[in-house]
């Protein structure tokens, strides 16, 4: 009691009397399980209430200490995976389980709300099999996930933007990293109407790859030497075999349109680092042209496509910004999803990804 009167001298009077006996499992002592046991007064205050008191070395409602919860989070950031970690400190799967939960809350309720985002990364990642989906929003500066929402509709994304962004963050958003999923396209314009729209260079790409292969497939039908030239096409030259070298070379000295679809993605590539969005705007103007011109049905698919959302694809020639820290992400994500062979619900799945990549500050006290 001499402690609680020196902690609350002007909130407490006397005890009422003992709750049940409570036991917490604490950090082992000689590799033994050790617990600590103790039942909790409850006090009367100076109004006549009756209250109870929670120890000083664990959450109200817990069965594990503060020492033990830091134990089973370091553990965990070691691991990377819960039933590992429940094994090791011997105890329930659940109890692991729950820590990583409340851990999580404690770290996103203690986020700093004046913290400015200057730039936004908005991507989506699977997490079940069926086309069941997860937006992910991120901070491509600092690397950390901010939060999650279930599905990929603009519904879900809205409602993930409004819930981490108050409207001091909002306006401080100067561009917003997407692919042209047109959901997140009208998320972004509805909740962050003043800032940028920046279309991920990895994806715009990644169509023009597509396209490439397109090309080869439909060609390589009549043309022998268009057999196995996929990896010469597509991969980067310096990363190419001595055999894909030859292949690609191969490849290039015929008179095939795949030849020249190759070569208009690689003019494409070229257009990135323009000054300003004239200087991208006429340039792009004349790639476009040039690629009808060709008339190549794959790419003039994937120009038209391009053309339709102009401003997002003149903005990423001139922006910095891209997806490309949002797909270092994704892959953090699919490792602890491999590790966990997968999550059964998103609940869980939310958790354990803002818990390894949220940047939070987990820890009690």
């Amino acid at each position: 009691m001499e402690n609680y009167k020196q902690n609350n001298v002007d909130t407490y009077v006397a005890i009422h009397d003992y709750r049940e006996i409570r036991r917490w499992r604490h950090l082992d002592i000689l590799q033994y399980k050790t617990f600590i046991t103790a039942k909790i007064p409850r006090l009367i205050t100076k109004e006549g209430k009756v209250e109870s008191v929670n120890p000083p070395w664990a959450s109200e409602g817990e069965r594990h200490t503060y020492l033990f919860e830091i134990m089973v989070i370091d553990m965990l950031l070691a691991t990377k995976n819960q039933t590992k970690t429940a094994s090791m400190l011997r105890c329930g799967f659940n109890i692991v389980n729950r820590i990583l939960h409340i851990s999580t809350e404690r770290g996103m309720a203690r986020r700093d709300e004046n913290t400015v985002y200057k730039q936004l990364s908005i991507d989506e990642k699977s997490f079940q099999k069926g086309h069941k989906y997860a937006t992910v929003l991120s901070d491509p500066i600092t690397g950390k996930i901010i939060d999650l929402s279930m599905d990929r509709t603009k519904t879900s994304c809205v409602d993930l933007l409004k819930r981490n962004l108050n409207e001091t963050q909002r306006s401080q958003v100067e561009c917003v990293s997407i692919d042209m999923w047109k959901a997140f396209i009208s998320a972004v314009g509805e909740v962050l109407p003043t800032s940028k729209k920046v279309h991920d260079r990895f994806h715009l790409i990644k169509y023009l790859n597509e396209a490439i292969d397109k090309v080869r497939r439909r060609e390589v039908k009549t043309n022998e030497t268009l057999i196995n030239s996929r990896y010469a096409l597509l991969k980067n030259r310096v990363n190419l075999t001595e055999k894909q070298y030859f292949k690609f070379e191969d490849v290039l000295r015929i008179n095939t349109q795949v030849s020249y679809a190759w070569r208009l993605t690689e003019c494409f590539k070229n257009l990135f680092g323009c000054q300003n969005y004239q200087e991208a705007f006429n340039r792009y103007t004349d790639w476009s042209a040039f690629c009808h011109w060709e008339n190549i049905p794959e790419i003039t698919k994937v120009v038209t496509m391009f053309s339709n959302h102009m401003r997002g694809v003149c903005n990423a020639l001139v922006e910095k910004s891209s997806n490309a820290m949002a797909e270092r992400l994704n892959g953090k994500i699919q490792e602890i999803k491999t590790i966990a062979r997968g999550y059964r619900t998103f609940v869980n799945f939310r958790s354990a990804i803002l818990f390894f990549n949220g940047g939070l500050n987990l820890y009690p006290h």
